[in-house]
Protein backbone atom coordinates (compact mmCIF):
# COMPACT_ATOMS: atom_id res chain seq x y z
CA UNK A 1 0.00 0.00 0.00
CA UNK A 2 2.69 2.38 1.08
CA UNK A 3 6.12 1.06 -0.45
CA UNK A 4 6.46 2.97 -3.53
CA UNK A 5 6.07 5.89 -1.35
CA UNK A 6 9.86 5.70 -0.41
CA UNK A 7 10.67 6.84 -3.94
CA UNK A 8 8.54 10.19 -4.37
CA UNK A 9 6.65 10.88 -0.77
CA UNK A 10 9.74 10.42 1.41
CA UNK A 11 13.18 8.47 0.97
CA UNK A 12 12.91 7.80 4.80
CA UNK A 13 10.16 5.28 4.09
CA UNK A 14 11.48 1.29 4.66
CA UNK A 15 9.95 0.81 1.33
CA UNK A 16 9.98 -1.04 -1.99
CA UNK A 17 13.09 -0.13 -5.15
CA UNK A 18 11.44 -2.70 -7.34
CA UNK A 19 14.05 -5.31 -6.84
CA UNK A 20 12.27 -7.49 -4.12
CA UNK A 21 12.00 -10.55 -5.73
CA UNK A 22 10.27 -13.92 -5.28
CA UNK A 23 10.74 -17.45 -6.82
CA UNK A 24 8.13 -19.22 -8.51
CA UNK A 25 9.39 -22.37 -6.52
CA UNK A 26 11.23 -21.88 -3.41
CA UNK A 27 12.56 -25.44 -3.69
CA UNK A 28 13.92 -24.46 -7.08
CA UNK A 29 17.60 -22.76 -7.55
CA UNK A 30 17.88 -18.70 -7.52
CA UNK A 31 18.42 -19.03 -11.31
CA UNK A 32 14.91 -20.46 -11.90
CA UNK A 33 11.96 -18.10 -12.70
CA UNK A 34 10.98 -15.35 -10.19
CA UNK A 35 8.58 -12.27 -9.96
CA UNK A 36 9.56 -9.21 -8.68
CA UNK A 37 7.43 -6.04 -7.12
CA UNK A 38 6.05 -3.69 -9.79
CA UNK A 39 3.66 -0.42 -9.01
CA UNK A 40 0.90 -1.05 -10.84
CA UNK A 41 -1.72 -2.67 -8.21
CA UNK A 42 -5.52 -2.75 -9.10
CA UNK A 43 -8.30 -3.87 -6.87
CA UNK A 44 -8.38 -6.94 -6.11
CA UNK A 45 -11.50 -9.20 -4.83
CA UNK A 46 -11.29 -11.76 -3.71
CA UNK A 47 -8.20 -11.57 -1.46
CA UNK A 48 -4.97 -13.27 -1.65
CA UNK A 49 -4.43 -16.34 1.10
CA UNK A 50 -4.15 -14.85 4.60
CA UNK A 51 -5.30 -17.71 6.74
CA UNK A 52 -2.65 -18.65 9.65
CA UNK A 53 -1.49 -21.74 7.27
CA UNK A 54 -1.04 -18.67 3.99
CA UNK A 55 1.00 -16.75 6.17
CA UNK A 56 3.08 -19.31 7.77
CA UNK A 57 4.40 -20.63 4.11
CA UNK A 58 4.46 -16.74 2.68
CA UNK A 59 7.10 -15.61 5.89
CA UNK A 60 8.71 -18.66 5.95
CA UNK A 61 8.78 -20.87 2.84
CA UNK A 62 9.31 -23.80 4.83
CA UNK A 63 12.05 -22.65 6.77
CA UNK A 64 12.73 -22.04 10.26
CA UNK A 65 13.28 -18.13 9.86
CA UNK A 66 11.37 -15.18 8.10
CA UNK A 67 12.96 -15.24 4.54
CA UNK A 68 9.63 -13.31 3.62
CA UNK A 69 10.17 -15.34 0.42
CA UNK A 70 7.00 -17.41 0.02
CA UNK A 71 4.42 -15.33 -1.23
CA UNK A 72 4.43 -15.90 -5.09
CA UNK A 73 4.42 -20.16 -4.34
CA UNK A 74 1.59 -19.59 -2.10
CA UNK A 75 -0.42 -17.68 -4.40
CA UNK A 76 0.09 -19.79 -6.93
CA UNK A 77 -1.42 -22.70 -4.73
CA UNK A 78 -4.18 -20.92 -4.90
CA UNK A 79 -4.39 -19.47 -8.05
CA UNK A 80 -2.78 -18.52 -11.16
CA UNK A 81 -4.11 -15.64 -11.83
CA UNK A 82 -2.42 -14.31 -8.00
CA UNK A 83 1.09 -14.99 -8.88
CA UNK A 84 1.89 -11.51 -10.35
CA UNK A 85 -0.94 -9.79 -8.09
CA UNK A 86 0.66 -10.61 -4.73
CA UNK A 87 3.67 -8.98 -5.84
CA UNK A 88 2.17 -5.21 -6.75
CA UNK A 89 2.24 -1.95 -5.09
CA UNK A 90 0.19 0.85 -5.51
CA UNK A 91 2.02 4.25 -7.23
CA UNK A 92 1.21 6.97 -4.77
CA UNK A 93 -0.95 8.82 -7.26
CA UNK A 94 -3.51 6.17 -7.09
CA UNK A 95 -3.60 6.40 -3.46
CA UNK A 96 -3.77 10.45 -3.11
CA UNK A 97 -5.32 10.71 0.27
CA UNK A 98 -2.60 8.57 1.78
CA UNK A 99 0.12 9.91 -0.02
CA UNK A 100 -0.78 13.43 1.24
CA UNK A 101 -1.42 12.06 4.76
CA UNK A 102 1.99 10.42 4.78
CA UNK A 103 3.58 13.68 3.27
CA UNK A 104 2.15 15.57 6.35
CA UNK A 105 2.03 13.96 9.30
CA UNK A 106 3.20 10.36 10.11
CA UNK A 107 3.95 7.00 8.85
CA UNK A 108 4.93 3.60 10.77
CA UNK A 109 7.35 1.55 8.50
CA UNK A 110 7.72 -1.32 11.53
CA UNK A 111 4.41 -1.99 12.85
CA UNK A 112 2.97 -5.35 12.60
CA UNK A 113 -0.02 -7.31 12.74
CA UNK A 114 -0.27 -9.06 16.07
CA UNK A 115 -0.70 -12.81 14.71
CA UNK A 116 0.45 -13.95 11.36
CA UNK A 117 -3.52 -14.71 10.57
CA UNK A 118 -6.65 -13.70 9.30
CA UNK A 119 -9.00 -10.27 10.11
CA UNK A 120 -10.73 -11.25 13.10
CA UNK A 121 -7.65 -12.63 15.40
CA UNK A 122 -5.93 -9.69 14.51
CA UNK A 123 -8.85 -7.12 15.25
CA UNK A 124 -9.10 -8.63 18.58
CA UNK A 125 -5.92 -7.75 19.39
CA UNK A 126 -6.56 -3.94 18.87
CA UNK A 127 -8.66 -3.59 22.10
CA UNK A 128 -7.68 -6.59 24.47
CA UNK A 129 -3.98 -7.18 23.23
CA UNK A 130 -5.53 -11.20 22.60
CA UNK A 131 -7.70 -13.34 20.38
CA UNK A 132 -8.32 -16.03 23.37
CA UNK A 133 -6.39 -18.48 21.38
CA UNK A 134 -8.04 -18.01 18.46
CA UNK A 135 -5.71 -18.21 15.21
CA UNK A 136 -8.63 -18.51 12.96
CA UNK A 137 -12.20 -17.19 12.38
CA UNK A 138 -14.02 -19.30 14.90
CA UNK A 139 -17.49 -18.45 13.54
CA UNK A 140 -18.98 -19.70 17.37
CA UNK A 141 -17.44 -17.68 19.65
CA UNK A 142 -17.29 -14.71 17.62
CA UNK A 143 -20.85 -14.39 17.42
CA UNK A 144 -21.37 -15.76 21.24
CA UNK A 145 -18.65 -12.98 22.22
CA UNK A 146 -15.13 -13.30 23.21
CA UNK A 147 -14.69 -13.19 27.05
CA UNK A 148 -12.00 -11.44 27.54
CA UNK A 149 -10.87 -7.71 29.12
CA UNK A 150 -11.03 -4.48 26.75
CA UNK A 151 -9.32 -1.44 27.04
CA UNK A 152 -12.88 -0.23 26.56
CA UNK A 153 -13.54 -1.51 30.05
CA UNK A 154 -10.09 -0.10 31.86
CA UNK A 155 -11.65 3.93 30.34
CA UNK A 156 -14.81 2.80 32.42
CA UNK A 157 -13.11 1.77 35.11
CA UNK A 158 -11.33 4.99 35.65
CA UNK A 159 -14.09 7.12 35.04
CA UNK A 160 -13.59 8.18 31.51
CA UNK A 161 -15.82 7.98 28.41
CA UNK A 162 -16.08 6.23 25.45
CA UNK A 163 -17.79 6.14 22.18
CA UNK A 164 -18.10 3.96 19.42
CA UNK A 165 -19.55 5.24 16.16
CA UNK A 166 -21.25 2.33 13.05
CA UNK A 167 -22.63 2.46 10.29
CA UNK A 168 -24.38 -1.35 10.18
CA UNK A 169 -22.93 -3.11 13.49
CA UNK A 170 -20.53 -2.12 15.86
CA UNK A 171 -18.40 -5.11 15.65
CA UNK A 172 -16.98 -4.26 18.77
CA UNK A 173 -19.44 -6.71 20.17
CA UNK A 174 -17.27 -9.35 19.24
CA UNK A 175 -16.43 -8.40 22.69
CA UNK A 176 -18.99 -9.97 25.22
CA UNK A 177 -18.85 -7.65 27.52
CA UNK A 178 -19.22 -4.70 25.10
CA UNK A 179 -22.73 -6.14 25.16
CA UNK A 180 -23.46 -5.44 28.96
CA UNK A 181 -26.31 -3.14 29.88
CA UNK A 182 -23.61 -0.19 30.96
CA UNK A 183 -22.51 0.10 27.68
CA UNK A 184 -25.61 0.41 25.60
CA UNK A 185 -25.49 4.03 25.65
CA UNK A 186 -21.93 4.26 23.86
CA UNK A 187 -23.26 3.03 20.63
CA UNK A 188 -24.41 5.86 18.21
CA UNK A 189 -25.29 5.61 14.64
CA UNK A 190 -22.39 7.32 12.69
CA UNK A 191 -24.91 8.79 9.77
CA UNK A 192 -27.38 10.54 12.98
CA UNK A 193 -24.51 11.52 15.61
CA UNK A 194 -20.84 11.37 14.66
CA UNK A 195 -20.76 15.16 12.74
CA UNK A 196 -23.13 16.42 15.25
CA UNK A 197 -20.69 15.76 18.45
CA UNK A 198 -17.48 16.30 16.40
CA UNK A 199 -18.86 19.93 15.13
CA UNK A 200 -20.27 20.71 19.08
CA UNK A 201 -16.73 19.23 20.57
CA UNK A 202 -18.54 16.60 22.49
CA UNK A 203 -16.35 13.68 21.04
CA UNK A 204 -15.79 11.16 24.40
CA UNK A 205 -12.26 10.52 25.25
CA UNK A 206 -11.81 7.09 23.34
CA UNK A 207 -13.52 7.33 19.96
CA UNK A 208 -13.83 7.67 16.08
CA UNK A 209 -12.83 11.37 15.31
CA UNK A 210 -11.78 13.62 12.71
CA UNK A 211 -11.24 17.25 12.48
CA UNK A 212 -13.64 19.39 14.76
CA UNK A 213 -13.62 22.13 17.55
CA UNK A 214 -11.51 19.29 19.65
CA UNK A 215 -8.87 19.29 16.22
CA UNK A 216 -5.94 20.52 18.54
CA UNK A 217 -6.77 17.41 21.31
CA UNK A 218 -6.85 14.65 18.79
CA UNK A 219 -4.89 11.99 17.43
CA UNK A 220 -6.37 9.60 14.17
CA UNK A 221 -4.77 6.52 13.95
CA UNK A 222 -5.67 4.33 10.59
CA UNK A 223 -3.98 0.70 10.26
CA UNK A 224 -5.02 -2.24 8.63
CA UNK A 225 -5.62 -5.59 10.55
CA UNK A 226 -3.53 -8.01 8.38
CA UNK A 227 -1.71 -7.77 5.08
CA UNK A 228 -4.04 -9.23 3.00
CA UNK A 229 -1.67 -11.86 1.65
CA UNK A 230 0.14 -9.48 -0.27
CA UNK A 231 3.83 -9.26 -0.59
CA UNK A 232 6.26 -7.62 2.53
CA UNK A 233 9.98 -7.72 2.60
CA UNK A 234 10.47 -6.71 5.57
CA UNK A 235 11.25 -9.72 7.76
CA UNK A 236 7.94 -10.47 10.99
CA UNK A 237 9.39 -10.30 14.52
CA UNK A 238 9.42 -14.42 15.69
CA UNK A 239 11.87 -13.74 18.84
CA UNK A 240 11.62 -12.37 22.36
CA UNK A 241 7.35 -12.06 21.66
CA UNK A 242 5.67 -12.70 24.27
CA UNK A 243 2.62 -14.94 24.27
CA UNK A 244 -0.56 -12.39 25.42
CA UNK A 245 -2.03 -14.95 28.33
CA UNK A 246 -1.28 -18.48 28.29
CA UNK A 247 -3.57 -19.30 25.49
CA UNK A 248 -2.19 -21.79 22.64
CA UNK A 249 -4.14 -21.94 18.98
CA UNK A 250 -5.49 -25.48 18.06
CA UNK A 251 -4.16 -28.28 16.51
CA UNK A 252 -1.88 -29.08 14.35
CA UNK A 253 0.09 -25.74 15.00
CA UNK A 254 -0.98 -25.08 18.27
CA UNK A 255 0.43 -21.65 17.58
CA UNK A 256 2.37 -20.08 20.70
CA UNK A 257 1.34 -16.41 19.59
CA UNK A 258 5.22 -15.87 20.15
CA UNK A 259 5.58 -14.11 17.17
CA UNK A 260 4.36 -11.47 14.73
CA UNK A 261 2.29 -11.15 11.41
CA UNK A 262 3.20 -9.07 8.47
CA UNK A 263 3.70 -5.54 8.44
CA UNK A 264 0.18 -3.40 7.45
CA UNK A 265 0.00 0.64 6.38
CA UNK A 266 -0.12 2.60 9.69
CA UNK A 267 -0.87 5.98 9.33
CA UNK A 268 -1.11 8.90 12.41
CA UNK A 269 -2.40 12.74 12.08
CA UNK A 270 -2.91 14.90 14.37
CA UNK A 271 -2.14 18.76 14.49
CA UNK A 272 0.82 18.10 17.00
CA UNK A 273 2.90 15.83 14.43
CA UNK A 274 5.90 16.81 12.71
CA UNK A 275 4.96 17.24 8.67
CA UNK A 276 6.97 13.93 6.94
CA UNK A 277 7.55 11.87 10.14
CA UNK A 278 8.18 8.62 9.82
CA UNK A 279 8.60 6.18 12.74
CA UNK A 280 10.77 2.91 12.99
CA UNK A 281 11.43 0.74 16.34
CA UNK A 282 9.77 2.21 19.35
CA UNK A 283 11.51 3.37 22.15
CA UNK A 284 10.98 -0.12 24.79
CA UNK A 285 9.57 -0.93 26.67
CA UNK A 286 12.14 -3.73 26.09
CA UNK A 287 14.83 -4.12 23.68
CA UNK A 288 12.70 -6.18 21.39
CA UNK A 289 9.33 -4.10 21.67
CA UNK A 290 7.46 -4.09 18.78
CA UNK A 291 4.66 -1.68 17.24
CA UNK A 292 1.60 -3.79 16.89
CA UNK A 293 -2.26 -3.84 17.74
CA UNK A 294 -1.40 -4.34 20.84
CA UNK A 295 0.40 -1.15 20.99
CA UNK A 296 -2.89 0.87 20.81
CA UNK A 297 -4.62 -0.15 24.36
CA UNK A 298 -0.94 -0.05 25.90
CA UNK A 299 -1.14 3.72 24.67
CA UNK A 300 -4.61 4.36 25.77
CA UNK A 301 -3.22 3.05 28.94
CA UNK A 302 -0.29 5.23 29.06
CA UNK A 303 -1.82 8.47 27.32
CA UNK A 304 -5.17 8.48 30.32
CA UNK A 305 -2.89 7.45 32.80
CA UNK A 306 -5.17 4.02 33.51
CA UNK A 307 -4.64 2.77 37.04
CA UNK A 308 -6.14 -1.01 35.57
CA UNK A 309 -3.43 -3.09 34.84
CA UNK A 310 -2.49 -4.27 31.52
CA UNK A 311 -4.74 -6.59 29.42
CA UNK A 312 -2.41 -9.11 28.85
CA UNK A 313 1.36 -9.48 28.53
CA UNK A 314 1.25 -8.31 25.13
CA UNK A 315 0.02 -5.00 25.45
CA UNK A 316 2.73 -4.90 28.41
CA UNK A 317 5.58 -5.80 25.93
CA UNK A 318 4.20 -3.81 22.85
CA UNK A 319 5.82 -0.19 21.86
CA UNK A 320 3.98 2.69 22.93
CA UNK A 321 3.05 5.77 20.56
CA UNK A 322 2.76 9.04 22.58
CA UNK A 323 5.69 10.76 21.61
CA UNK A 324 4.53 11.05 17.91
CA UNK A 325 2.88 14.17 19.47
CA UNK A 326 5.48 15.29 21.81
CA UNK A 327 7.84 17.07 19.89
CA UNK A 328 6.00 20.38 18.90
CA UNK A 329 5.72 22.70 21.67
CA UNK A 330 2.35 24.23 20.16
CA UNK A 331 -0.06 22.54 17.70
CA UNK A 332 0.21 22.97 13.49
CA UNK A 333 -1.64 25.54 11.71
CA UNK A 334 -0.87 24.71 8.24
CA UNK A 335 -2.48 21.38 8.20
CA UNK A 336 -4.71 20.55 4.92
CA UNK A 337 -8.14 20.87 5.44
CA UNK A 338 -9.05 19.52 2.06
CA UNK A 339 -7.29 16.09 0.91
CA UNK A 340 -6.99 15.13 -2.69
CA UNK A 341 -9.48 13.51 -4.58
CA UNK A 342 -9.56 10.08 -5.09
CA UNK A 343 -10.08 8.45 -8.58
CA UNK A 344 -12.03 4.91 -8.49
CA UNK A 345 -10.14 1.92 -8.70
CA UNK A 346 -12.64 -0.98 -9.18
CA UNK A 347 -13.73 -1.28 -12.76
CA UNK A 348 -16.93 -3.23 -11.90
CA UNK A 349 -20.34 -1.76 -9.96
CA UNK A 350 -21.23 -2.87 -6.40
CA UNK A 351 -23.48 -5.89 -6.67
CA UNK A 352 -25.40 -6.38 -3.69
CA UNK A 353 -27.29 -9.43 -4.96
CA UNK A 354 -24.13 -11.36 -4.80
CA UNK A 355 -23.78 -14.05 -1.47
CA UNK A 356 -21.74 -12.80 1.23
CA UNK A 357 -18.31 -12.55 1.68
CA UNK A 358 -16.51 -14.19 5.10
CA UNK A 359 -16.75 -11.51 6.87
CA UNK A 360 -20.27 -10.47 5.99
CA UNK A 361 -21.36 -13.74 7.38
CA UNK A 362 -19.59 -13.46 10.02
CA UNK A 363 -21.52 -10.06 11.20
CA UNK A 364 -24.70 -11.97 10.18
CA UNK A 365 -24.47 -14.27 12.72
CA UNK A 366 -23.24 -11.62 15.51
CA UNK A 367 -26.32 -10.19 14.34
CA UNK A 368 -28.67 -13.66 14.77
CA UNK A 369 -27.46 -13.45 18.67
CA UNK A 370 -28.17 -10.03 19.38
CA UNK A 371 -31.68 -10.97 17.61
CA UNK A 372 -32.19 -14.29 19.08
CA UNK A 373 -32.05 -16.06 15.81
CA UNK A 374 -29.16 -18.60 17.51
CA UNK A 375 -31.46 -20.58 18.59
CA UNK A 376 -32.32 -22.01 15.78
CA UNK A 377 -31.03 -25.37 14.00
CA UNK A 378 -29.67 -23.35 10.97
CA UNK A 379 -27.44 -21.36 13.05
CA UNK A 380 -24.72 -20.93 12.72
CA UNK A 381 -23.69 -22.92 9.32
CA UNK A 382 -26.50 -22.34 7.20
CA UNK A 383 -27.01 -18.48 8.62
CA UNK A 384 -27.01 -15.92 6.10
CA UNK A 385 -26.12 -18.37 3.45
CA UNK A 386 -29.53 -17.75 1.85
CA UNK A 387 -28.78 -13.96 1.79
CA UNK A 388 -27.89 -11.63 -0.29
CA UNK A 389 -25.38 -8.69 0.73
CA UNK A 390 -28.58 -6.07 0.41
CA UNK A 391 -30.88 -8.57 2.36
CA UNK A 392 -27.87 -8.82 5.29
CA UNK A 393 -27.72 -5.20 5.52
CA UNK A 394 -31.19 -5.43 6.15
CA UNK A 395 -31.36 -8.18 8.23
CA UNK A 396 -27.98 -6.42 10.48
CA UNK A 397 -29.60 -3.19 10.76
CA UNK A 398 -33.12 -4.23 12.44
CA UNK A 399 -30.93 -6.85 14.45
CA UNK A 400 -28.93 -3.87 16.35
CA UNK A 401 -31.90 -1.69 16.38
CA UNK A 402 -33.73 -4.06 18.49
CA UNK A 403 -31.02 -4.76 20.55
CA UNK A 404 -30.25 -1.58 21.33
CA UNK A 405 -33.80 -0.65 21.98
CA UNK A 406 -33.92 -3.58 23.99
CA UNK A 407 -31.22 -2.79 26.29
CA UNK A 408 -32.14 0.67 26.79
CA UNK A 409 -35.69 -0.42 28.03
CA UNK A 410 -34.30 -3.11 30.30
CA UNK A 411 -32.48 -0.09 31.98
CA UNK A 412 -35.77 1.56 32.48
CA UNK A 413 -36.73 -1.04 33.89
CA UNK A 414 -34.23 -1.36 36.53
CA UNK A 415 -32.47 -4.34 35.19
CA UNK A 416 -28.61 -4.21 36.65
CA UNK A 417 -25.98 -2.59 34.35
CA UNK A 418 -23.71 -5.74 34.62
CA UNK A 419 -26.44 -7.95 32.94
CA UNK A 420 -26.94 -8.96 28.87
CA UNK A 421 -30.06 -8.61 27.02
CA UNK A 422 -30.61 -11.98 25.52
CA UNK A 423 -32.96 -12.14 22.68
CA UNK A 424 -35.75 -14.63 22.28
CA UNK A 425 -38.16 -15.05 19.55
CA UNK A 426 -41.37 -15.81 20.98
CA UNK A 427 -42.05 -18.67 18.15
CA UNK A 428 -38.91 -20.88 19.76
CA UNK A 429 -39.43 -20.29 23.59
CA UNK A 430 -41.76 -22.79 24.53
CA UNK A 431 -39.64 -24.55 27.45
CA UNK A 432 -40.08 -24.30 31.14
CA UNK A 433 -39.07 -21.43 31.53
CA UNK A 434 -42.06 -19.62 29.66
CA UNK A 435 -43.95 -22.42 30.79
CA UNK A 436 -43.61 -21.19 34.17
CA UNK A 437 -44.15 -17.89 33.46
CA UNK A 438 -47.56 -18.92 31.91
CA UNK A 439 -50.00 -18.01 34.65
CA UNK A 440 -48.31 -14.13 35.25
CA UNK A 441 -48.32 -13.58 31.42
CA UNK A 442 -52.20 -14.62 30.80
CA UNK A 443 -53.11 -12.24 34.01
CA UNK A 444 -52.26 -9.42 32.02
CA UNK A 445 -54.19 -10.86 29.45
CA UNK A 446 -50.64 -11.66 26.84
CA UNK A 447 -50.55 -15.10 25.20
CA UNK A 448 -47.23 -15.79 23.94
CA UNK A 449 -48.43 -16.97 20.30
CA UNK A 450 -48.92 -12.74 20.34
CA UNK A 451 -45.47 -11.11 21.78
CA UNK A 452 -42.78 -9.94 19.29
CA UNK A 453 -39.96 -10.47 21.02
CA UNK A 454 -38.63 -12.62 24.56
CA UNK A 455 -35.83 -10.99 26.25
CA UNK A 456 -34.09 -12.70 29.39
CA UNK A 457 -31.93 -10.53 30.86
CA UNK A 458 -29.21 -12.18 32.74
CA UNK A 459 -28.64 -12.02 36.08
CA UNK A 460 -24.86 -11.95 36.53
CA UNK A 461 -21.53 -11.39 35.04
CA UNK A 462 -20.13 -13.94 32.36
CA UNK A 463 -23.17 -15.81 32.19
CA UNK A 464 -23.20 -17.29 28.59
CA UNK A 465 -24.17 -21.20 28.25
CA UNK A 466 -22.86 -21.95 31.38
CA UNK A 467 -24.10 -23.18 34.64
CA UNK A 468 -25.75 -20.53 36.18
CA UNK A 469 -24.45 -19.36 40.02
CA UNK A 470 -26.01 -20.69 42.84
CA UNK A 471 -26.28 -17.51 44.23
CA UNK A 472 -28.20 -16.40 41.44
CA UNK A 473 -31.76 -16.42 42.81
CA UNK A 474 -33.95 -15.30 40.28
CA UNK A 475 -33.62 -13.27 36.71
CA UNK A 476 -35.84 -11.16 35.12
CA UNK A 477 -37.47 -11.59 32.19
CA UNK A 478 -38.92 -9.23 29.36
CA UNK A 479 -41.66 -9.19 27.13
CA UNK A 480 -42.59 -7.31 24.15
CA UNK A 481 -45.98 -6.86 23.55
CA UNK A 482 -46.62 -4.45 20.62
CA UNK A 483 -45.31 -1.00 22.19
CA UNK A 484 -45.75 -2.46 26.05
CA UNK A 485 -42.94 -4.05 28.10
CA UNK A 486 -43.75 -6.18 30.88
CA UNK A 487 -41.18 -7.37 33.45
CA UNK A 488 -41.20 -10.76 35.41
CA UNK A 489 -39.32 -12.07 38.00
CA UNK A 490 -38.22 -16.19 37.45
CA UNK A 491 -35.74 -18.67 39.20
CA UNK A 492 -33.07 -18.94 37.56
CA UNK A 493 -32.34 -22.61 37.80
CA UNK A 494 -35.50 -23.25 35.34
Amino acid sequence: MLGWMKKSVNPLINGVTGRECNLVSTKADLSSEKICFSDDAEYVDPDPGHSFEAVEQQVFAGGSIPSMSGFVEQALSMSKNLSETVMKGFRPENVPVYAALVSEFAVFDRWFSSIPGPTQPNRLFVYSATSHGSTSHVKKQLAKGYPQQTIFDSVHENGLDFGVYFQNIPTTMFYRNMRKLKYIFKFHQYDLKFKKDARSGKLPSLTVIEPSPQWNETLLVITYDEHGGFYDHVQTPYVDVPNPDGNTGPSPYFFKFDRLGVRVPTIMVSPWIKKGTVIRKPNGPTPSSEFEHSSIPATIKKIFNLSSNFLTHRDAWAGTFEQVVGELTSPRTDCPEVLPDVAPLRRTETDENRGLSEFQGEVVQLAAVLNGDHFLSSFPDDMGKKMNVKEAHEYVRGAVSRFIRASKEAIKLGADESAIVDMRRSRDSVDSKYQFLSSSIKGHGLYTEKLDVVLLVECFLGKYGDTLSQSSKKCELLLVYGTKWYKFVMPCEL
